[in-house]
C-alpha cells in the first residue's frame, strides 16, 4: 500500500509500506478513503517531535471503509463506514474512566505518532470499539473528517476548557482549522460577541462568514486599542489561544479581564512568559489540554443537522499520491488561501 512516511526533520516521503493486519482481538483494519493534514502533522514535519520513530505513517484524521474486524470488536462490522477518532482510548483505564481519553494508559495520541496513522490506503486501529464512530447517511464524508480532531478539539479544549456562556464576549486568537472550531462551537452557547484575531485578511473574512462578530488584523491593527473599542478597558470574558506562538499566547494574557478564563488549545513547541506578576491578582482561570473526544458523539448529532458550516473549512482536494504537494499547500497556508485539505485516498 501507499503511505506518507516520517523519517526526521524535514523528511517525509509517499512510500509503499505493507498493509498492516490485526494485532490484538480489539483491532479493526480500515480503508482510508480520506484524510486530511492537521497543524500538528506540521509540527512533526518541522521537527517538534524528534523522539518520534524513523518510519511512521503520518497523520490522525480521516475517514474509511471496516475491512477486517478483530475477534473481540462488537460495536463494528465490515464494510461500516467509519469515522477514525484522532484519540485512541481503551475504555477502562483510570483516566479512561474519567473521560481523559487523551491520557489513555493504552492509547491517547497514539496514531501518526507512536504506531502508524491515516495518511495511507490502510491503517489499523486500535481499541476499535472505543476509537471509531459510525457515519450517518446525512453527514458528507469530507465534513466527517472535520469531526476526527479539529471540531471536538475547538469545542473542548477551547470552548469547553474557556467555560464560554451567553453573553459572553470572547476572543479566539488564530483563524487556523481549530480556530475556526472554536468560532462554530462556541455559538452553541450564544456568546454575544466573538471577536476573532489573525494576521490573515483572508481568513478573517471566512470568520465574518462563519459567525464572528468583529475581525482584528495583529498585523496592521493595534489588537489592544482595537479590543476597547468592542468590549471597554476591561477586556473579554474568554480568550481562546489556538496558534501555539508566544506572540498569540501574550495577547491572550493582555486581553481577558478579571475572572475570565484563558484556554490554551495551541500546540506550543517553545516556553512562553507568563506574567503571573500581572495576572496574580486577576482571578484568572487558565486551561490547557489534549483533545479528549468525548464530545464526539454529540458534535456528530450536530453535523448531522446541517446546520453547522463546517464544509466551508475545506478549501483544497488532492489525490493521495499529491499528499507531497498538499503539505507544501498547507506549509504557505497564508499565500495559498487554505484552511483544510481533503486528501482523497480512494
Amino acid at each position: 500500500m501507499k503511505a506518507l512516511v516520517y523519517h526526521g526533520d524535514h523528511n517525509i516521503a509517499l512510500e509503499e509500506k505493507a498493509k498492516p493486519s490485526i494485532i490484538k482481538p480489539s483491532d479493526v483494519i480500515v480503508r482510508v478513503t480520506k484524510t486530511t493534514i492537521c497543524g500538528t502533522d506540521l509540527g512533526i514535519y518541522k521537527g517538534k517531535n524528534l523522539y518520534m520513530q524513523d518510519g511512521i505513517t503520518l497523520g490522525h484524521e480521516g475517514v474509511g471503509i471496516i475491512e477486517e474486524v478483530g475477534s473481540s470488536v462488537s460495536q463494528f462490522k465490515v464494510g461500516d463506514k467509519v469515522i477514525i477518532s484522532c484519540i485512541s482510548s481503551c475504555g477502562s483505564c483510570e483516566y479512561c474512566k474519567k473521560q481523559l481519553y487523551s491520557h489513555c494508559k493504552d492509547g491517547g495520541w497514539i496514531l501518526g505518532h507512536m504506531i502508524d496513522g491515516v495518511q495511507a490506503e490502510y491503517v489499523r486501529i486500535p481499541h476499535a470499539d472505543n476509537s471509531l464512530y459510525k457515519i450517518p447517511d446525512t453527514i458528507n464524508d469530507e465534513v466527517a473528517v472535520m469531526i476526527s480532531d479539529i471540531l471536538p478539539t475547538g469545542h473542548e479544549i477551547g470552548v469547553q476548557y474557556g467555560n464560554v456562556k451567553p453573553g459572553d464576549a470572547i476572543a479566539i486568537v488564530g483563524a487556523g482549522p481549530v480556530g475556526m472550531s472554536a468560532l462554530l462551537t462556541a455559538q452553541f452557547y450564544s456568546p454575544a460577541i466573538i471577536i476573532m484575531i489573525d494576521l490573515d485578511d483572508n481568513r478573517l473574512e471566512m470568520a465574518k462568514e462563519l459567525g464572528a462578530t468583529h475581525v482584528i488584523n495583529s498585523d496592521s491593527q493595534n489588537v489592544l486599542e482595537e479590543l476597547k473599542k468592542i468590549v471597554g478597558e476591561d477586556g473579554v470574558d474568554v480568550a481562546i489561544e489556538a496558534v501555539g506562538i508566544p506572540p498569540t499566547w501574550n495577547i491572550c494574557q493582555k486581553i481577558v479581564k478579571p475572572g475570565g478564563n484563558i484556554a490554551n488549545v495551541g500546540v506550543h513547541g517553545a516556553k512562553v512568559d507568563f506574567e503571573i506578576q500581572e495576572l496574580w491578582i486577576k482571578n484568572l482561570t487558565i486551561t490547557t489540554g489534549l483533545v479528549n473526544t468525548n464530545t464526539t458523539p454529540m458534535l456528530i448529532k450536530a453535523v448531522a443537522t446541517n446546520k453547522l458550516p463546517v464544509k466551508k473549512l475545506i478549501t483544497h482536494h488532492y489525490k493521495l499520491f499529491e499528499i507531497e504537494k498538499a503539505y507544501d499547500v498547507f506549509l504557505n497556508a497564508s499565500r495559498e488561501k487554505a484552511m483544510k485539505i481533503i486528501i482523497d485516498v480512494e
